[in-house]
């Protein structure tokens, strides 16, 4: 008899979710022993509790000592990235302060684009998109309000209305 597909949905019961977070937390860590051993790696894991609480699993060197060196290879992306991102006196195309390039490359400037480049131009492109459409359809509504209301003042009006006598 195999196991049975466990649907994926939060626990209701108090215990039984605790129950099941101990166990899995167990099974987790023991998984990221295997990977540490069999690939020779230096791993931190960290899960936060329901309520908070903290549990972390390490292989070899301290978590702390590890964290470190995470942090120190962030930094040093950022150093190596920073000559390659957007920067107002180094982007070779016009930007404001926040990046938002002023104006839309075109042709051969965007094959000389990079990847980061071209994926912040294209969700510049559907913001701007997106507001133009907005602009366009509250005109569209207004010029359709304005028309329907010249309509209804050429519309000829009852005798009732005018005030004199029919027929």
């Amino acid at each position: 008899m195999g196991r049975r597909k466990v649907e994926l949905k939060r626990i209701e019961d108090k215990s039984s979710r605790q129950v099941t977070f101990s166990k899995r937390r167990s099974g987790l860590f023991k998984k990221a022993h295997q990977l540490a051993v069999l690939c020779d790696l230096e791993l931190v894991l960290i899960v936060f509790s329901g309520n908070g609480r903290p549990y972390e699993f390490s292989s070899g060197n301290s978590s702390r000592k590890i964290l470190e060196r995470y942090r120190a290879h962030l930094e040093s992306e950022k150093i190596v990235g920073a000559d390659d991102h957007t920067t107002e006196e180094h982007h070779p195309y016009p930007c404001d302060r926040d990046g938002q390039f002023l104006r839309v490359p075109e042709g051969e400037e965007i094959e000389d684009m990079s990847l980061t480049d071209l994926v912040q131009l294209e969700q510049l492109l559907y913001a701007k998109l997106g507001h133009i459409r907005n602009t366009k359809t509250r005109r569209m509504i207004e010029t359709m309000s304005v028309l329907q209301e010249k309509h209804v003042s050429r519309l000829p009006r009852p005798m009732s209305q005018i005030g004199g006598k029919c027929c």
